[in-house]
């Protein structure tokens, strides 16, 4: 049992740590914005935008924002299917509602969430979007 709780404890575990992973919750290993970036510009039609001025990373598909990182570089912003969902990773653990967006968007913070989570929440994300545009521009973006 001691064993166990020091393991539980050590510095390279956080919060969830041994727990099934809820979409947003503490693990180690997680990205940062550069990683983000590199995620982001490898995704057909993709483009980094700065709207909000420096310091703001805003990736676009079609003219709409699928993610975005403000200039405190505390994680991602990215759109979840609906309401319920974002609601849903918010309260399951990690994620937070994203300032200055919809509900139905979360920040995916860098320091708590796993890399393979904050990976799957923008290309989730890029998907949503990159579906909601309208077919014809659908068409005109790389595969």
């Amino acid at each position: 049992m001691q064993m166990m709780v020091q393991r539980f404890m050590a510095p390279q575990y956080t919060r969830h740590a041994g727990l099934p992973s809820t979409g947003c919750g503490w693990h180690p290993a997680a990205m940062n914005r550069d990683e983000v970036n590199t995620l982001c510009a490898a995704l057909p039609g993709a483009e980094l935008t700065a709207p909000f001025g420096p310091g703001h990373d805003i990736w676009k598909v079609g003219g709409k924002i699928f993610a975005a990182t403000g200039s405190e570089a505390r994680g991602v912003s990215v759109k979840c299917a609906d309401v319920e969902t974002a609601e849903m990773l918010r309260t399951l653990g990690g994620c937070e509602k994203a300032p200055y967006f919809h509900r139905s968007w979360v920040l995916v913070p860098f320091d708590s969430a796993k890399a393979t989570e904050i990976e799957h929440r923008v290309r989730d994300s890029y998907r949503i979007i990159r579906a909601a545009l309208p077919k014809k521009l659908q068409a005109t973006l790389a595969s």
